[in-house]
């Protein structure tokens, strides 16, 4: 039986490789900012239809 090696990183190091990461790709961290506004404004307009549909 062989045991997979798990590498442990502490956050600084996830954080600047991401933050590398989207600084080489600036159209996607577009697009993750699109995504998050659209998602943001989606589930407001469903609370908002959630709260004013009366019940049976």
């Amino acid at each position: 039986m062989q045991l997979a090696a798990i590498a442990y990183m502490d956050m600084s190091q996830t954080e600047s490789k991401t933050a590398a990461f989207l600084e080489s790709h600036p159209k996607l961290l577009g697009a993750l900012f699109m995504a998050l506004v659209l998602l943001t404004q989606a589930g407001a307009a469903a609370g908002a239809i959630a709260g004013a549909t009366a019940g049976p």
